[in-house]
């Protein structure tokens, strides 16, 4: 059973916000405070394009084929995503953390862990696919402490 160490990261994330909490108390009674939150502004896929899609050239005289649009909001929480990797990879290489548990839905796990450098990578005690986000601190706590005690 892992148990969360005093002083580890956990890092809450999605695609718009991400909060950096630290374990302040031991591991058998552990306390989140919150070291920092990053968040943007991501309006919604309908909001990010035009009326319709561009046109090319196709095989006929005088026929267009539709392009498909790029998806902005999903870009937009990539991006984020590669943003918050390269915070964390900035304080593991200044020897600001030892242990950091990753919580995010499977997308924006991946997205973390493709940029994450090796340093930062071997940090990571675990890794929980949950949208916890919004939740408030104590629940944050709870789910965390669960999991863990699941690995």
């Amino acid at each position: 059973m892992a148990k969360l160490q005093k002083k580890a990261w956990v890092l809450v994330a999605d695609g718009e916000k991400a909060l950096f909490l630290r374990n302040v108390a031991g591991a058998a009674h552990p306390e989140l405070e919150v070291l920092r939150v990053e968040s943007q502004e991501n309006p919604r896929q309908g909001e990010q394009t035009s009326d319709r899609p561009g046109r090319i050239p196709d095989t006929g005289a005088g026929q267009l084929s539709a392009m498909e649009e790029p998806d902005w909001h999903r870009l937009a929480k990539d991006r984020f995503a590669a943003g918050i990797a390269d915070i964390v990879n900035r304080e593991a290489y200044a020897g600001t953390f030892e242990d950091i548990v990753l919580v995010a839905p499977p997308k924006t796990l991946g997205e973390l862990r493709d940029h994450l450098h090796e340093g930062a990578a071997g940090r990571v005690r675990a890794e929980i696919a949950k949208t916890l986000t919004n939740h408030p601190l104590p629940e944050i706590k709870r789910r965390v402490i669960e999991a863990l005690a699941e690995h």
